[in-house]
């Protein structure tokens, strides 16, 4: 396998959130020749407006924003979800990473999102939603390596998820399976 650089954004700006937690798991657990990059600056990112949206006059976290997505390999995204769909701060970095349309830092990009929600089915609505938003933005979407950890701010209320053996098993898996997809598009694309 070549050497990826993995591209990880996590939908909840809480400090201590479980997403986060899970995400830092994600960051622990990468094999050797692969790298994920936790992304700190969406948070700095000012709501989208085309206005805004001018090359040259870019505001610098766009900047940095949008060349940390093209530099990546793939891109991992780690959502919590509110009130059934994706926090607002990932939606609006969903949309400064699909322009300038037609050829966005996110165009083409292999993105997988993964989550934790409180609710009894780990955030898959959010999921849900944020494959169709990275999707419609141009992203490749790797639809069938998933994980969703439902009741997770009782799970790992005392527990950070890189110390439950279940999770790490999970979570070791979604890798495995989310890099194999990887090299197999490369292979494909090769040939």
């Amino acid at each position: 396998m070549t050497e990826k650089t993995v591209l990880v954004l996590v939908g909840s700006l809480r400090a201590a959130s479980t997403n986060r937690q899970l995400a830092e798991a994600a960051v622990a657990l990468a094999p050797t020749g692969t790298t994920f990059e936790l992304f700190e600056g969406h948070h700095t990112l000012p709501l989208y407006n085309e206005d805004v949206d001018v090359e040259g006059q870019l505001p610098e976290s766009v900047v940095a924003y949008r060349q940390a997505i093209a530099d990546a390999d793939a891109v991992l995204v780690v959502t919590p979800e509110h009130n059934g769909t994706i926090p607002a701060n990932l939606k609006n970095a969903i949309d400064w990473s699909s322009r300038p349309y037609g050829s966005s830092s996110i165009s083409g990009k292999p993105v997988a999102v993964i989550g934790t929600a409180f609710a009894q089915f780990g955030g898959v609505w959010a999921q849900d939603e944020a494959r169709k938003s990275f999707g419609i933005a141009g992203a490749r979407v790797i639809d069938a390596t998933t994980l969703a950890v439902p009741n997770s701010v009782v799970r790992f209320a005392e527990t950070h998820p890189k110390d439950d053996a279940e999770i790490v098993e999970q979570l070791s898996a979604f890798i495995t399976e989310f890099l194999g997809k990887l090299e197999a598009e490369e292979e494909s694309e090769a040939a």
